[in-house]
């Protein structure tokens, strides 16, 4: 990541578990990090750069290219502090943990309000020539309690990445989805060889990461517990990485952040 952005304050393991607190310094890194690398996440700057540019071939004339920017003018950037959220861990797991992101799931609303099913984050853990399926969940978080209620419960977390590894009708959904996305692009060897590899483990090898963004003081109690009851029920080679992202602003001024406002 930029500079020394970012900090370890605690770690720990137990089984195929680890759980860790980063916490993020304030400042012009932080701000870039935001302002650039999220901001590119969170408005799919690569996707919305191809698709604007194909329209703009498409309208000959000055009519046309004029209802053509009005079309575009329409688009709301998304603002809620949870997407906010959402984009900063999977920019942070792309930075720090090599995470490749084969698809954007902003492309995937169609509506303003829409959820997408099954799992916030979908990918691919490539290390050397082995390559593995990333499943996960992104929770963002003001609760002051420790650990946050976000994790607990059938809607928390905890529940949530416990589904993702045993429950294969959830994966295969998640897979069949991936492969459409993965199909004729840079991205399909990828998907093979992880495919391959998830299957020849009797469907077990997934990298699951869960990311609790928090605007609170690091404490491994946030994730310490949840980590080891996972460690009770997840089986080699599905590993479990925890990790707590403290941001150095509170979560309601994420979307300003992004904007590149003041800090």
């Amino acid at each position: 990541m930029r500079g020394d952005l970012a900090t370890t304050t605690y770690k720990g393991t137990e089984g195929q578990v680890s759980w860790c607190g980063v916490k993020l310094a304030d400042g012009d890194d932080f701000n870039a990090f935001m302002s650039e690398d999220v901001a590119a996440r969170l408005h799919d700057s690569d996707g919305t750069a191809q698709f604007e540019s194909h329209l703009r071939g498409l309208a000959s004339t000055g009519f046309a290219r004029e209802s053509l920017e009005a079309v575009l003018a329409t688009e709301i950037p998304e603002e809620r502090d949870w997407a906010v959220g959402e984009a900063l861990a999977e920019t942070y797991l792309a930075q720090q943990h090599k995470i490749t992101w084969p698809w954007n799931m902003e492309r995937d609303k169609r509506t303003p309000m829409a959820s997408l099913p099954g799992a916030d984050l979908v990918g691919f853990e490539i290390h050397a020539e082995e390559v593995a399926l990333v499943l996960g969940e992104v929770k963002t978080s003001t609760d002051p309690n420790t650990p946050p209620g976000v994790m607990k419960g059938r809607s928390g977390m905890t529940h949530q990445l416990d589904r993702l590894a045993t429950h294969l009708s959830l994966v295969a959904r998640l897979i069949k989805w991936l492969w459409f996305r993965c199909k004729g692009t840079e991205n399909e060897a990828s998907f093979d060889a992880a495919a391959a590899r998830f299957f020849a483990s009797g469907n077990k090898a997934i990298a699951l990461f869960g990311v609790l963004v928090r605007d609170t003081h690091p404490n491994e109690l946030d994730l310490k517990a949840r980590g080891r009851l996972l460690a009770s029920s997840l089986e080699h080679p599905t590993t479990c990485q925890l990790i707590a992202v403290h941001i150095p602003c509170s979560i309601a001024d994420l979307p300003a952040r992004v904007s590149g406002g003041p800090s």
